[in-house]
């Protein structure tokens, strides 16, 4: 298998995931030794989750599952690019097609794009 340098930063490396066709960029995460072998291993995007401390296959939950197109690896081996086919209408589990739906505006944030799911319903999130 091929060895990343995860050790340089702490055993976690940036994995962004871009859809194969568009080039957009849906989200930002971190992929461990172990979820990098299991992305490998399956063909689907397995992050880890550093909020749960656990690897995480992006759609378990929601169905909207990365299907691996394509791996770059940059140049020191310690960030990669999973061109992916997104399942379901976005990646975020806010609702929006990407993670990166929001857009500095001076000393603030704007909305750019609408949600294009609802992600109350699709994760069964409690108000």
């Amino acid at each position: 298998m091929l060895e990343l340098d995860f050790q340089k930063s702490g055993g976690l490396i940036p994995a962004i995931a871009q859809d194969h066709q568009s080039g957009e960029v849906l989200m930002l995460a971190y992929i461990s030794p172990e979820s990098w072998a299991e992305t490998l291993k399956s063909g689907y995007a397995t992050y880890f989750s550093r909020s749960r401390n656990k690897l995480w296959k992006k759609g378990e939950s929601s169905g909207h599952l990365q299907k691996i197109h394509a791996i770059l690896v940059d140049c020191d081996l310690d960030t990669v690019i999973f061109k992916v086919e997104q399942a379901g209408p976005g990646a975020c589990h806010t609702g929006h097609r990407s993670c990166f739906y929001r857009e500095v505006d001076g000393e603030t944030l704007r909305e750019v794009e609408k949600p294009v799911f609802d992600a109350e319903k699709v994760y069964q999130v409690k108000k």
